[in-house]
This record gives C-alpha cells, sequence and structure tokens, in this order.
C-alpha cells in the first residue's frame, strides 16, 4: 500500500515538474555580444554563409548563428564549399582564431552572436532601398 502511495505521488510530482519546465519560455539570446564556440568541428559547426569577402555567418549545432568579421577581405569565401578553422591550440572559434578557405588564411577580428542571415529576398530588397537612397540624395 506505501509503495503504490509513493509511486502515485512520485508520478504527480514528475508531472508537475515536467508542466513547470515547458512553461516557462526560454530568454532570448542577446545578439551582438563577443562570443565562441568551443571544440569547432563537424559535430560543433553545422554550416556557415559568407557576406561577401567582409565576414561569414556561422551556424553552431544548437543552430545558434554567429557572426564573425575578417580584419582585410578573405577572398573566395564566397565560392568555399567548406572551411577550415585554426584556433591555434586554444580549441575556441572566437575573434582570435584564423579561418581557412582555399589555402588562404582569414584573421578575425570579432565573433559575435547573430540573427540568422538574411534570405535572398531581403537582401535584394536592402540593396533597392540604398539604390533608391543614394539616387534621392544626387543634386538635380
Amino acid at each position: 500500500m506505501k509503495q503504490k502511495l509513493a509511486l502515485s505521488l512520485a508520478a504527480a510530482l514528475l508531472s508537475l515538474s515536467a508542466n513547470a519546465a515547458a512553461a516557462e519560455p526560454a530568454a532570448p539570446r542577446a545578439l551582438g555580444v563577443e562570443t565562441g564556440i568551443t571544440f569547432p568541428s563537424n559535430a560543433t559547426i553545422r554550416t556557415f554563409q559568407a557576406d561577401g569577402d567582409d565576414g561569414v555567418w556561422i551556424q553552431d549545432s544548437r543552430r545558434n548563428w554567429y557572426y564573425a568579421t575578417f580584419f582585410s577581405p578573405c577572398r573566395n569565401i564566397d565560392f568555399a564549399q567548406a572551411i577550415g578553422v585554426d584556433t591555434r591550440g586554444l580549441s575556441r572559434l572566437d575573434k582570435y582564431a584564423t579561418i581557412l578557405v582555399r589555402g588562404d588564411r582569414c584573421a578575425l577580428s570579432s565573433f559575435v552572436t547573430s540573427a540568422p542571415p538574411p534570405t535572398k529576398k531581403e537582401r535584394k530588397a536592402a540593396e533597392q532601398a540604398a539604390k533608391a537612397a543614394a539616387e534621392a540624395d544626387k543634386p538635380n
């Protein structure tokens, strides 16, 4: 009898704790904060997307996005199918690391948390808005 009571009490407490955990929303991640990815590898880096030759968005295995800015233009990153990471023995992808692209070394100046990269449609709209603003600024 005591065993059945203890099991039913444990089951009730378990369901209550599961409901409480599900009810608490996850706090939004702060963007633009210097950070890093520990032990960068195929298991911790999911994908990347170049931002011209100025920077690169990197997504980790938890689907969080980061943006890395280069000290100088990183040629060939737009066409790269794979990148390497030189962490200089620290096992951490951060602003002190270097991205390797087709034999070139691209040193990072920052590595921050980021929103996902813009879609092609969003990029095109931004380019058109910038073009319209430039034309509006021209004297007649």
